[in-house]
Order: C-alpha cells, then sequence, then structure tokens
C-alpha cells in the first residue's frame, strides 16, 4: 500500500519531476502509441492485411472487443439504471415476451400504473415493436439481465459492419471500419448505456446492406435470405423506417441485380417470419391485426405526437397530470398546424447537427473526400439512401440516433471509402487520431474522475445516482418481504417517471402505483394486503422514501444542496420548437 500511494501521489503535477497530470501522462502516452504504430506500420501492415482476411477471426474479435473494453468500465460505471420512459416501456416489453408472451392482462386497478408509452387496456402492454425487446429478452433468458441484450446486440453490430464494409471494399478497410464501429456505437456509446436501442436496427441495415453488393457479384439464395432477414428484423425494431430502407434496397436490386426474377421470390419468403410476428403481435396488444400498439397509444393517450403532415391526435382518455404535461410538450414540438415547406426545410436543417453521432470529427475530411471524389452509380446510391431517411424521418416532429440506426453502416462506409482515396499518409494518421481520442476518454473513464468527463461531447454512458433512484432500490431491496409503492408527485414534476412495473405487476417484489389519494389508495392496499405500504417522494431532495400514512401531508419539494456533484444525463437527439 506504500507503493502505492506513492505512485498515485506522483500522478500530482506538483509531486513529479516534469509536472505532469494525470491528463498529461495519458496524451504523453497516446502520442508515443502513435509514434510507434508509425514507426512499425511497414512491418505491422503485412500482419494487418493478412489477418483483415480471416473474415470469421475478424468477425470475432470486433464482437468480443466493444462487450469486453464495456464490461472492463463496470467499476466506475455499472449496469445502467433504466434513465427515461422508453428505457422501462423497452424493459416491460422485454419481461413480457421473456415470459413467452406478446401481451399481458389488464389490471383490474390499472389506473394506479397508468404510466409513459404502456398501454393499459386492451392489455397491459409496451407500445414499442418487437425488435428491440427480444434482444433485451435474450439478455435477460440467458444472462439474468436484460441489459446484457444490449451489450450483445452492440457486439455483434461491430461484428457485421466489418461483414457488411467487405462487401465494399478491401478487407483491410473493412477491418478499420468495423474498429471505427467500436470506437464510435461501442463502450461510450448511448446504444451500448441505455434499453431503446440501436444496435438491433444497425444490424438490419448491416445484413440488408451487406448482402445487396454480393447479389450483384454473386447471387445466391444465401444472400438473397440474409436480406429478407435483415428488412424482416427493420420491420419489427423500427417499423416506419423500413419502409425507407425496402424501397432503397428495391431501387439497388433493380439498378445492379440481374437476374432479379429468381431472387425476388426467396427475399420475399425470408421476410414473412417477421410480418407474421408482426401481425400477430398487433393482434396480442390491440386486438386488431393490423393496428399497431403505437397507433393505438396515439388514439388513447395522443402521444406519441403525429407525424407533420397530420393534425395534434385528440386523447381518447383521462391523463395525469404528467401524461397532460407530455401531451401539451409533444403537441407544442409538433406545432398547431400541418406542415408547410418553410418548417420543413428548417426542421431538416436543424438535424443536421445530430449527425455527429455517426461521425467522428476527424472522420469529416474522409466524408469529404468521398462526395467529391466518388462517382460510381452503386456510390450515388448510397448517397442517395442517405438522402432518403433524412427527408422521410423528418415528417416525424422528434429525431433521436436510433431512428436512422439502419444507416450507421453507410456512414461507416462513406468513413472508410474516402479514406481509401486520399493520401494514404493522411489516411493512416486520420484514423491515429480518432483512435487516439477514443482511447483518452475510454482510459478517463476507466480511472473514474467524473472532473473530466464533463468536457466530452457526444459520449454517453451512466455514472452516479442522479435521481436516487439505486439508492431507493437498495432501501427495498434489503426490507424483508413484498413492497407497494406509493409514488408521490409535487406540483412542480415533470416527466421522471417513477411509476413502472413487471409484466406481472402482482407476482413483482416491488409494485410501484400512483398516489391517487387517501380513499382510493386504501382500494389497492386491500388488493395488496400482504405487501408493506410505502409512500416515495420523488420530488424531495434527497428523494425520500418512507412508510405508508394516509395522514401524511403533501410533500414540499426541497433544493439540491449548492455541492451536489454535477451527475452527466443521457444525450437527447430531439427537434425541439
Amino acid at each position: 500500500m506504500f507503493y502505492l500511494h506513492h505512485l498515485f501521489r506522483s500522478l500530482l503535477p506538483l509531486h513529479n519531476p516534469v509536472g505532469f497530470g494525470v491528463v498529461d501522462f495519458l496524451e504523453l502516452f497516446v502520442a508515443l502509441a502513435l509514434v510507434a504504430l508509425v514507426l512499425a506500420w511497414p512491418q505491422l501492415s503485412g500482419v494487418v492485411n493478412r489477418f483483415a482476411s480471416r473474415t470469421a477471426w475478424c468477425m470475432a474479435l470486433l464482437a468480443i472487443l466493444p462487450v469486453a473494453l464495456r464490461l472492463l468500465l463496470l467499476r466506475t460505471h455499472p449496469v445502467p439504471q433504466p434513465y427515461v420512459a422508453d428505457d422501462y416501456s423497452y424493459l416491460l416489453l422485454a419481461d413480457t415476451l421473456s415470459h413467452f408472451r406478446l401481451a399481458n392482462p389488464p389490471h383490474p386497478l390499472h389506473q394506479f400504473f397508468e404510466t409513459f408509452f404502456v398501454l393499459q387496456q386492451p392489455t397491459y402492454s409496451s407500445i414499442y415493436p418487437p425488435g428491440q425487446g427480444i434482444a433485451l429478452a435474450i439478455g435477460q433468458l440467458i444472462f439474468g439481465h436484460p441489459w446484457a441484450g444490449v451489450v450483445l446486440s452492440i457486439g455483434l453490430f461491430c461484428a457485421l459492419s466489418y461483414w457488411m464494409l467487405l462487401g465494399w471494399t478491401t478487407p483491410a478497410w473493412a477491418l478499420a471500419g468495423g474498429f471505427l464501429a467500436v470506437i464510435e456505437f461501442g463502450p461510450l456509446s448511448q446504444w451500448m448505456n441505455s434499453y431503446w436501442g440501436g444496435a438491433v436496427s444497425g444490424i438490419a441495415g448491416c445484413l440488408v446492406f451487406g448482402s445487396l453488393p454480393r447479389l450483384r457479384d454473386q447471387g445466391g439464395m444465401r444472400n438473397a435470405i440474409l436480406l429478407g432477414s435483415g428488412l424482416g428484423l427493420q420491420l419489427i425494431t423500427r417499423p416506419f423506417e423500413s419502409m425507407f430502407l425496402v424501397a432503397s434496397a428495391i431501387l439497388f436490386l433493380l439498378l445492379f441485380v440481374r437476374p432479379l426474377i429468381r431472387l425476388a421470390p426467396i427475399i420475399v419468403i425470408a421476410t414473412l417470419p417477421a410480418m407474421g410476428l408482426t401481425l400477430l403481435h398487433n393482434k396480442r396488444v390491440t386486438g386488431e391485426w393490423t393496428t399497431l400498439p403505437y397507433s393505438l397509444s396515439r388514439v388513447q393517450y395522443g402521444i406519441p405526437a403525429a407525424f407533420t403532415t397530420q393534425p395534434n391526435p385528440i386523447p381518447h382518455r383521462d391523463l395525469t397530470r404528467e401524461q397532460q404535461l407530455d401531451y401539451a410538450i409533444q403537441s407544442s414540438v409538433h406545432g398547431n398546424g400541418t406542415d408547410t415547406l418553410r418548417t420543413y426545410v428548417g426542421r431538416l436543417a436543424t438535424r443536421i447537427r445530430f449527425y455527429r453521432f455517426f461521425f467522428l470529427p476527424p472522420l469529416y475530411i474522409a466524408a469529404l473526400a468521398f462526395s467529391l471524389k466518388i462517382r460510381a452509380p452503386r456510390f450515388l446510391w448510397v448517397m442517395g439512401t442517405i438522402l432518403l431517411f433524412a427527408l422521410g424521418t423528418n415528417f416525424y416532429p422528434y429525431f433521436y440516433s436510433h431512428y436512422i440506426a439502419a444507416i450507421a453502416c453507410l456512414f461507416l462506409l462513406i468513413s472508410v471509402m474516402g479514406l481509401e482515396r486520399i493520401d494514404p499518409t493522411i489516411a493512416k494518421w486520420i484514423l491515429f487520431v480518432c483512435v487516439a481520442q477514443f482511447a483518452l476518454w475510454y482510459t478517463t473513464h476507466l480511472i473514474g474522475d467524473p472532473s473530466l468527463w464533463q468536457y466530452e461531447t457526444w459520449d454517453a454512458i451512466n455514472y452516479g445516482d442522479p435521481d436516487g433512484r439505486i439508492s431507493i432500490n437498495i432501501q427495498l431491496a434489503e426490507q424483508p418481504g413484498r413492497h407497494l409503492v406509493f409514488v408521490r408527485y409535487s406540483s412542480q414534476h415533470t416527466f421522471k417517471e417513477w411509476v413502472n412495473n413487471a409484466a406481472d405487476i402482482d407476482r413483482a417484489k416491488v409494485v410501484w402505483a400512483r398516489d391517487l389519494g387517501p380513499g382510493e389508495n386504501e382500494r389497492l392496499r386491500h388488493y395488496y394486503a400482504d405487501r408493506t405500504a410505502w409512500r416515495l417522494e420523488p420530488d424531495a431532495r434527497p428523494v425520500r422514501l418512507s412508510l405508508y400514512s394516509a395522514l401524511a401531508p403533501e410533500p414540499v419539494t426541497e433544493q439540491p444542496p449548492a455541492h451536489q456533484p454535477p451527475t452527466r444525463p443521457h444525450l437527447k437527439f430531439e427537434e425541439v420548437h
């Protein structure tokens, strides 16, 4: 311990001969690593080229790498807690699927469990399609936690990014693109550290955009099946955006693939399982084969927001105060009327900055080289596909990175093809700078110093307990028996929802319910007579959990102390007007 103390003390600027701090040492290490790579590159290039041609080994490495890097961060950044209402809705979907059913029966006292993005009638179900939920359910069934499904889907996406790029460029550049996928969408990414998706739709895009050039060059039933599977996966993950993916694939097939007549039936047949699952999921959740849960939520609750070519929906059921607030906000983002050309173009322009999620800053040089130097028809089709997604998703008032996750591999393609067409020395240095940027921030997270993370941009990794949820869950877990928690919001409460429940509410250890007042609450207490009743006041500072008393006064919201450490919310890729 004596030696360790002096080792870490020596990292302070005033306790070592050169006056370096932690970040100074990190920067020096990165610089030395880059110099070593440059000097050793003539010998390493041959090894890299030979390894890049071993598809199975490369895919295995790229699948394992983001998983291992994120697991190494568990000491400073433990398993992410659900943060937003979308997270909780997807977790409900995963729990439902892990019970091998598509929907849950409505609860007889469902008014206590009203929350965001969850239907209470005709079934108790998430409003989202099953794709992301399947990934989470796999993690829950195999590893005991849904986040394992997130981690595995990121690993598979990175591996398939390399496989997709092999259809467009050389093995060495495909491997470089795979490593860029790890850097951009791996351990520090929002996709890795939340539950509402990105990688599953990205996998669908890899299957589609990787199989298309192989169909052009090789044909074959396997490639047709992969194409249909990718289209089907996108359908059950992002139904609206799947239309753009289908349109892009059809255009490519018509322009570049011959003979198409033999392949079309195979592609269609490969999509049928996803079509069947979509219809069955609709029927189980909404009672109608063709009514999406998402659409039924819009009818019942007025959210999610309608497309900008439609008027704001009108809720057809009573809303809680928080639901009314969410409806008002989403309606204001949508706007009172429908789209005009001016509002459409203005919204499209404001979204350009959010595409930064898919490019590290040095890669903008590669993107510029791609746009200026590549004129082949198939690459013009790539640009057309990106434009199609940009224009199509612009008809929805909100924007998040996972809406266009299916074309994430195309952004990687643009990066590597642009690098391939500029001076090799410049291309190598751009790649080195990308690696250095990632290495710097990853190491700071590994060390665990929050004071450094505030200077980060576009990474979104969880840390701390900003809402107090972890401490409340620990308190409840330490109490014997089963529990009923009445959540009492203050008049200043906004969107941080605490009412979230398992698929089988009655069998859960903890049931979270809205505080509807002493009279109504007694009905639920009688229904759960064997549970200890608690009252949670999430707007108090700190969050307050106490034994339930029907005579307790209304909570008073306390201001957080001035010395409270900073917290880092998840990034919100949205448009607010």
